[in-house]
């Protein structure tokens, strides 16, 4: 079962920060992100997911490689190719996987102009170690919401977050 984490920032480029940190943690199998986005609200009042693969040019290639193979298969490659990117581009629009795009929006619009969040899906993690890295980046964030075990979520928010006076 995967793990929601979801942390809020006062500026729009925090969250970016975090996502790097934790696809270096993941490079280094402390954890096993299923899905990661960050979520901006310009200044603007504009809402903007920041997703990591754009499942749409990712179907777009993947058909266009299988499209051309087939279409060898029938002497004609540039029909099948141009038929299996239009058809893997079509797959990838309509395949949503990880947090569910409308959630995010809905909180995307709850954040104040100017400021960012992180949606954080995980399988696996090491929580020690990895709420122990996440320690230098800083206490600025602020954890909206979690499904993490209380005590996780206690240690996550005492790192986050800054201390209240």
């Amino acid at each position: 079962m995967s793990d929601l984490i979801v942390v809020a920032y006062d500026d729009e480029t925090s969250a970016f920060a975090l996502r790097a940190e934790l696809v270096k943690l993941q490079k280094e199998y402390l954890l096993e992100m299923e899905d990661v986005v960050v979520v901006t609200r310009s200044m603007d009042d504009k809402v903007q997911l920041h997703q990591v693969a754009n499942l749409t040019a990712l179907g777009a290639v993947s058909g266009g490689f299988w499209g051309t193979f087939i279409g060898l298969l029938f002497l004609n490659p540039l029909l099948g190719a141009a038929l299996g990117a239009g058809a893997g581009a079509l797959s990838g629009a309509l395949t949503d996987t990880g947090i569910d795009d409308a959630f995010m929006c809905k909180l995307g619009n709850t954040l104040k102009p100017g400021t960012s969040a992180i949606f954080v899906l995980l399988r696996k993690f090491t929580a020690d170690k990895v709420i122990d890295r996440l320690a230098a980046l800083g206490h600025n964030g602020h954890v909206l919401q979690t499904s993490l075990p209380k005590d996780i979520e206690t240690s996550l928010r005492a790192t986050l977050e800054p201390a209240t006076t």
